[in-house]
């Protein structure tokens, strides 16, 4: 049979997506990408906020249009089905099984009752959700190493505790291992990724363990960079920004989401950080690191977010310089405490104060990256623009799928250099991207 997959949502989801493609392979099923050629079609769910949640909802009811033709089982998974399953069962009864993130132990069992019911039996061998045996489906140079699962800090405007759980970490020896496996099958680029990856080991090891983690993995031969995203600020300890300074193979890049800078805001929403931390903290990473790229991420709108608090976040964002930054319109989800919250910030008002935001920071974005012009860095090519006439690659202070790339000529042969790390110059700035030259 043939299963076509697709995986909305954060990067957490997608590594969850891809055990689920190993699965499947491993049982011999054939993986394929256009959903016209599946009898099973399987959608991996975000329940995060309203869009999120729309977006799932959507794309359930596009992938239903299929059974009109080939396929024969939609299967629904992840974070919307595990927040609200027997809403979907009831108002969507063209989806043939609904799996929630809390019951991927009994994945393939489910998946084989599924099958059964409709009489096409299939071998229980492979029973298992692996991470050493899932398949990367983010090329063949990086890959995200899920280190943790669930979240404790209970942000009161954040549904993820009560989606994926308490924060649990997974033991350093296995993550280790898991990325001497990817490193083996050419990975050079691992992105650690957890709901607060800062935080790793507290549970298991009693301690903040992310600077032991980021020193075994350095020792990895065959990887060059490391990154890790979803920092706290308040768990970015002296001894991590150590590590990063000192370690060639760590990318010099925070992933800091603040949320807010406004005192009276940040405490609404639990954050454990205030402004006088948050403050110091980017000198001391500004000072310690030189050449360190700063990302964070800001909610407008939050419930009786008032006009000079806005401005607060607004004035700070300006002197701050941030490389890179996103915004979001609060979103109240039903069954968090903010939801519950009076003074709540009407639509529009929420609306403005984002395009403000976004505004400034294209601004910013754009005189940071003007400051790159003349300098040379290591460039990690992943392929070519369309029209051919261009590499497409990235630096250390680029995300994949989420900051801009670099733009390089070159005069040498077609895909001679896609998959490899090269010197280039940068020469200019279009829109978020870079221009450059391969030295």
């Amino acid at each position: 049979m043939n299963i076509g997959f697709i995986s909305l949502g954060c990067s957490k989801n997608l590594v969850d997506t891809e055990m689920m493609i190993g699965i499947f392979k491993r049982n011999e099923f054939n993986i394929v990408s256009d959903p016209k050629d599946a009898d099973i079609i399987l959608i991996n769910t975000c329940g995060f906020i309203e869009s999120a949640k729309q977006e799932a909802i959507d794309t359930i009811l596009e992938m239903i249009e299929y059974k009109k033709s080939r396929c024969q089982y939609i299967v629904a998974t992840g974070c919307l089905v595990k927040r609200y399953k027997k809403e979907l069962e009831k108002e969507i009864p063209e989806v043939d099984l609904f799996i929630s993130c809390n019951d991927y132990d009994e994945f393939w069992k489910l998946i084989l009752q599924m099958l059964k019911e409709k009489g096409i039996l299939k071998k229980n061998d492979y029973n298992d959700l692996n991470y050493k045996k899932r398949v990367i489906t983010t090329g063949n140079k990086m890959a995200y190493l899920k280190i943790a699962e669930g979240c404790s800090n209970h942000c009161t405007y954040c549904a993820i505790p009560y989606i994926r759980g308490p924060f649990i970490s997974r033991k350093l020896e296995e993550i280790v291992e898991e990325a001497e496996k990817l490193s083996q099958e050419g990975i050079e680029e691992i992105v650690l990724i957890a709901q607060d990856t800062t935080k790793y080991g507290i549970d298991l090891y009693k301690n903040l363990s992310l600077p032991k983690l980021l020193k075994e993995l350095c020792k990895i031969d065959k990887i060059k960079w490391i990154r890790f995203l979803y920092s706290y600020p308040e768990t970015i300890t002296d001894e991590l920004i150590q590590i990063v300074k000192e370690n060639d193979k760590i990318c010099k890049y925070f992933d800091i989401p603040i949320q807010h800078i406004s005192d009276n805001v940040l405490k609404r929403m639990n954050r454990k950080s205030d402004k006088n931390s948050i403050e110091k903290l980017i000198k001391k990473l500004k000072q310690e690191i030189p050449e360190v790229i700063l990302r964070t991420t800001v909610i407008v709108g939050f419930p009786g977010e008032t006009k000079e608090e806005f401005e607060e976040l607004y004035n700070f964002i300006e002197q701050t310089h941030f490389d890179k930054l996103g915004a979001f319109k609060y979103s109240k989800e039903e069954g968090t405490p903010a939801a519950k919250l009076p003074n709540q910030v009407h639509v529009a008002t929420k609306k403005s104060r984002y395009n403000k935001i976004m505004t400034l920071q294209q601004k910013i974005s754009r005189q940071q990256l003007e400051k790159k012009i003349g300098k040379t860095y290591d460039v990690l090519i992943e392929g070519r623009t369309l029209n051919d006439k261009k590499y497409i690659g990235r630096t250390y202070m680029d995300v994949a799928d989420i900051d801009g790339v670099v733009l390089l000529e070159s005069s040498l042969k077609k895909e001679s250099l896609i998959g490899k790390f090269v010197k280039c110059q940068i020469t200019g700035v279009e829109g978020y991207d870079l221009i450059g030259k391969v030295l």
